[in-house]
């Protein structure tokens, strides 16, 4: 019973074909053949078409094959902003068959040696300005092969970057391996759909962050499932993207080969947080479509400038990550005409299972409808399906659906039912009509700014402080960031608790996302029976 589909509009299908192209580097290669003089990406001013983007590709694909002997199957790490070096990573590693591990360039060096580590990358693109995280761990990492980006790597741009220390060890310039490669072209590799394309980090509430191992068809899949719900902005080669979304977040990463494939233009920013350039990178793009949370289209709205940028092209906004709060969908259709579109989805699931429609009048307040090819059902704790209406756990399939965990088969086995349902951890409701409604999370996991922070994460960085005895964290409502973190903390016995020592330790060990804005000291936190620490209880402390 899929009751949404009765709700779906005549120009949405109700199924999709996922083996549409073969791989993920098809697809690219098929878009840079029908708009080889089209603008593929632009920054800083500057732009690069999809010949441009398959000729810079092919030169370091060759230097993966040829200089380190990058083989299918191997795993690149790639810890890059949006900047034009990151596509042509991205298709390099692609084209050679390996795959990509995706790295927050924001990551403390205890955090990227976990994910470098357990993906088992061996070459590492890194931006300059990200080194001073790499240089600590190196030694103790997989990765013999280290290539350092500067801003405007990949079009020649003069843009420097940040200092290279001594301590970092032997590396290379990828302006350099363009340079020296340049014509050349990988020997092909034949990748099929059931291929591993990306390694997307998740966590959870207990144990280490876990990669999602994410297929070409689960890619090509959902980027051609996205397009569907938005037939009025799937234009091949007119569309115009802001991609401010980060593209090693697999919702940035998603949009652009969604994008990509109808030889759209992407407009990379490269850091949305300074709103006076993003502003003015986008001012007279006439751009169609936008993805973001709902801190970037509240900052947007509230911002000056925002009132100069042409949106005589504008089509549609969408949403997720976070919830968008209805004052920000409000302001942003008083200037757009439009409401923005919220969606729901996991890095486990590439990412997008639900999504409303376009074309509302008013905003939904739900996460929308399952897009095609995908069955939603809400189970009890006994894996029972509910009716609409009646909350439990969101458990959804279809060909977006990750394979499972990278090298982790019993938290793969324990996050699928029997019948091959993801398990989601949210607890949703389903309306009548099919749309579905998130109530609440199973999980403890708290969203900062569209960001996943996992509590197990941050209490451990606490509890590694003598004085702190136990520590749990949780998420609070922030209307600048969805939510912001709580952090609890009780005291050695005989020990006092400095909350300025503990802050300067997460600021040390955490990206600045995962750092908790307040902290508060008790002498015991709240535990069940057998000892666990409750968080629940926390909520109302």
């Amino acid at each position: 019973m899929k009751p949404w589909l009765d709700s779906y509009p005549a120009d949405v299908p109700p199924t999709i074909d996922p083996d549409t192209h073969a791989s993920v580097a098809s697809l690219f290669n098929d878009a840079s053949k029908r708009f080889p003089e089209h603008a593929a990406l632009e920054c800083f001013g500057d732009t690069m078409t999809y010949g441009q983007l398959d000729e810079a590709s092919d030169a370091l694909a060759s230097a993966l094959q040829q200089q380190y002997g990058v083989k299918k199957g191997d795993r690149v790490a790639v810890m890059l902003p949006n900047i034009f070096a990151y596509p042509v990573a991205m298709l390099a590693i692609l084209k050679v068959g390996a795959i990509q591990v995706n790295v927050n360039p924001l990551y403390t060096p205890r955090e990227l040696e976990h994910q470098l580590n357990d993906s088992g990358a061996e070459t590492l693109f890194i931006y300059s300005g990200s080194v001073a995280s790499l240089t600590p761990i190196r030694d103790a990492t997989s990765v013999s092969h280290v290539i350092v980006v500067n801003p405007g790597d990949g079009v020649g741009l003069p843009i420097p970057g940040g200092d290279i220390p001594a301590e970092l060890g032997e590396f290379i310039g990828m302006a350099d391996l363009l340079e020296h490669n340049a014509g050349n072209k990988p020997t092909a590799v034949p990748v099929s759909g059931d291929d591993v394309l990306f390694l997307q980090y998740t966590g959870g509430t207990t144990g280490p962050s876990k990669g999602a191992t994410l297929t070409h068809r689960n890619l090509i899949a959902n980027s051609i499932q996205f397009r569907s719900f938005m037939p009025e902005a799937n234009e091949p080669g007119e569309e115009v993207l802001v991609l401010a979304l980060p593209m090693y977040h697999i919702f940035g990463l998603m949009i652009f080969v969604a994008y990509a494939a109808i030889g759209a233009k992407a407009i990379l920013i490269p850091n949305p947080r300074d709103m006076d350039a993003y502003l003015k990178a986008i001012k007279d793009s006439r751009f169609t479509v936008i993805g973001g949370v709902n801190t970037l289209y509240a900052g947007m709205t509230h911002h000056p400038l925002f009132k100069d940028v042409d949106l005589s092209r504008y089509k549609v906004a969408f949403g997720g990550g976070s919830k968008i709060f209805p004052s920000t969908s409000k302001a942003w259709k008083s200037f757009t005409g439009a409401h923005i579109l919220e969606g729901f989805g996991l890095s486990e699931t590439s990412p997008i299972l639900t999504l409303n429609l376009m074309g509302q009048e008013a905003f939904s307040g739900t996460v929308g409808y399952p897009v095609p090819s995908t069955e939603v059902k809400i189970i009890d704790e006994q894996g029972n399906a509910l009716p609409a209406g009646t909350p439990g756990e969101l458990c959804a399939r279809g060909p977006q659906v990750m394979k499972g965990y990278w090298n982790r088969e019993q938290a793969t086995a324990d996050t699928f039912t029997e019948d091959g349902f993801f398990k989601t951890g949210d607890v949703a409701v389903m309306h009548p009509d099919g749309q579905f409604e998130i109530v609440d999370r199973k999980k403890d996991m708290i969203i900062v700014s569209g960001f996943n922070v996992y509590p197990n994460e941050v209490e451990a960085v606490a509890s590694e402080l003598p004085e702190v005895a136990e520590s749990a964290c949780i998420g609070v409502p922030d209307e600048k960031t969805g939510e912001r973190i709580r952090l609890f903390v009780a005291p050695t016995e005989g020990s006092g608790i400095d909350k300025d020592a503990v802050m300067a330790h997460c600021r040390q060990s955490l990206a600045a996302y995962k750092v908790p804005k307040e902290i508060e000291v008790l002498q015991e936190l709240p535990k069940s029976n057998v000892g666990k620490i409750l968080r629940k209880d926390l909520r109302v402390v």
